[in-house]
């Protein structure tokens, strides 16, 4: 590899990925200051460029070490935005109770593992064929990006007194990430329907803000 003036990788393939992290943390820092709706925004806009930035790669023909650090740094990326910042949104929405910060850390620890032997399954993947990948091991950690808005709606127009939905969707997840099922990857049509679902979601996410 040349030696660069900055380490890393910087043209468009990756910049959706970038996009995604920066809107994910500052979706912590909302967390953080108690603003939720905003969290919830600033998690979907991380699960829209997630939902492209792949198609956005391929579009380039990139030589070996661009492509594992776009393996790297996606999944870098998804650990913050569909583990770290659910996580924390989970703990804040419902008191910061120990309880509800074991499940929240366990939830993460289970992305952590599922991202991992993702890239391991990966780069033996493409050692082998250059075809896409047509299956995934366990659920995505991607999920989130669809259930915890999803949740967080019900939870907002209802007006639940209880929180229970949100440490029962960490809880389920979790076992997702680890579990050993086979998950069909989306096609074109799945890819519409879950943008659809996210439209839907985040149009949703607005009516609340005004």
């Amino acid at each position: 590899m040349d030696k660069k003036k900055l380490i890393g990788f910087y043209d468009y393939t990756v910049v959706l990925t970038y996009i995604g992290f920066l809107a994910s943390f500052l979706g912590i820092l909302n967390v953080t200051g108690e603003q939720y709706l905003q969290a919830i925004m600033c998690l979907l806009v991380a699960g829209v460029c997630d939902l492209f930035d792949g198609a956005v790669a391929s579009t380039k023909k990139r030589n070996r070490y661009e492509k594992q650090f776009g393996i790297e740094i996606d999944s870098l990326c998804d650990l913050v935005s569909f583990g770290v910042l659910p996580a924390l949104f989970v703990f804040y929405i419902t008191g910061r109770h120990a309880t509800v910060g074991l499940l929240a850390a366990l939830f993460t620890l289970a992305g952590l593992i599922r991202l991992a032997f993702f890239n391991v399954q990966e780069y033996d993947r493409q050692e082998k064929t250059e075809g896409r990948r047509e299956y995934y091991l366990g659920v995505p950690i991607t999920v989130s990006a669809i259930l915890l808005p999803l949740c967080f709606l019900i939870y907002s127009n209802l007006q639940l007194n209880s929180t229970i939905i949100f440490p029962v969707m960490l809880a389920v997840l979790g076992i997702g990430y680890v579990s050993g099922i086979e998950i069909k990857k989306p096609h074109a049509l799945g890819k519409i329907i879950m943008t659809l679902v996210g439209v839907v979601e985040i149009a949703g996410v607005c009516m609340l803000a005004f």
